[in-house]
């Protein structure tokens, strides 16, 4: 009897559509022939879930089960967790079903937490010497101070949530005008704000992933060149943007941001497909500084996102790489 994969997408946050096209993608890598796959959509309105027939059937929280389109009753046996932003990627779930013993794909509630919220990411990270912006944490109810702010990380200035990804509420601010607007946007997404100084330099994204059997995998860099003022939702989902895989780096260069990313994967303890976003910087002498921007511990999984592109480029198939991941906790959990 084939094992039963929930694809669970959606989510509370402004990228519940974007986590809905991450679901479809997965939904084509996994081996059918293997796992009975469904999709289960979760929102506040409650969780449904994807049969073939068209139809929804609702999800059960108590333990996590639904009935098929013959009425059976159907209980998933893993759980590939493909929400961006809450409660998905924030933790949330993942204790969830650790209370009902259901292995799933991220990593653990401590890591999911942790990475979620970026100001206690940076301040994690650089006890162990990554380098990360420079950043200040304003918090909801707090007197905000433009200029003491601007002081501290200078102009422009990257204004987002503290916790929330696919750039929603983010903004590039230029002028000390700007930062109370900007820091009232970010807070329409999360209740923290972070400000950081702008690094400049060439963005680039690396995935990793790691299973028991087949060790760490460190994927091959993209390089990010966005035609907006930055990386935002249009470059992203839109194609306002130039990907570049393998990114256009010095041997030394891709070398040492391959290392780095094996490096925080373990520091962390990480599971599954995570990806590490960076900039690459000069310093005086003219050499590459590595500074880390944000960790993705459930990232985008379309056709076009930079997983598939760098499993592409790798000489991988994303079917087999899925399969390798899946099949790492299912062994090991059940």
């Amino acid at each position: 009897m084939k094992k039963v994969i929930a694809i669970v997408a959606g989510g509370d946050s402004s990228e519940h559509d974007v986590s809905l096209r991450s679901a479809a993608g997965i939904d084509s890598w996994i081996d059918k022939d293997k796992y009975d796959v469904y999709i289960v959509e979760v929102s506040r309105q409650g969780w449904v879930a994807h049969l073939p027939n068209g139809k929804k059937s609702t999800v059960y929280r108590h333990n996590f089960s639904f009935k098929d389109e013959w009425g059976r009753d159907i209980r998933p046996d893993y759980a590939y967790i493909t929400i961006q932003g809450t409660p998905g990627e924030d933790g949330i779930l993942q204790g969830y079903f650790d209370l009902l013993n259901i292995p799933y794909s991220t990593s653990g509630v401590l890591v999911e937490a942790m990475t979620f919220n970026k100001f206690a990411l940076n301040q994690f990270l650089k006890g162990f010497g990554v380098k990360v912006a420079e950043d200040v944490l304003v918090r909801q109810g707090q007197k905000v101070d433009a200029q003491q702010i601007v002081d501290k990380v200078g102009l422009p200035c990257f204004i987002k949530p503290n916790g929330g990804g696919s750039s929603f509420g983010v903004t590039r601010c230029k002028t000390m005008e700007g930062v109370v607007p900007a820091i009232e946007k970010a807070m329409e997404e999360c209740p923290e704000v972070l400000i950081e100084n702008e690094l400049k330099g060439v963005e680039i994204s690396n995935g990793v992933y790691k299973t028991k059997a087949g060790g760490m995998h460190v994927l091959p860099i993209t390089e990010v060149v966005p035609k907006t003022d930055f990386f935002d939702y249009d470059a992203k989902y839109n194609g306002l943007v130039e990907e570049i895989t393998p990114a256009r780096l010095s041997e030394d260069t891709t070398k040492r941001v391959q290392a780095l990313t094996a490096a925080i994967y373990d520091i962390l303890g990480a599971s599954g497909i995570i990806r590490i976003d960076y900039i690459i910087s000069k310093n005086e002498a003219g050499n590459d500084v590595i500074n880390m921007l944000e960790i993705n511990t459930t990232p985008g999984m379309t056709a076009t996102s930079f997983i598939p592109q760098q499993v592409r480029a790798d000489g991988k198939d994303m079917k087999d790489v899925l399969n390798d991941i899946i099949a790492d906790k299912l062994t090991s959990d059940l």
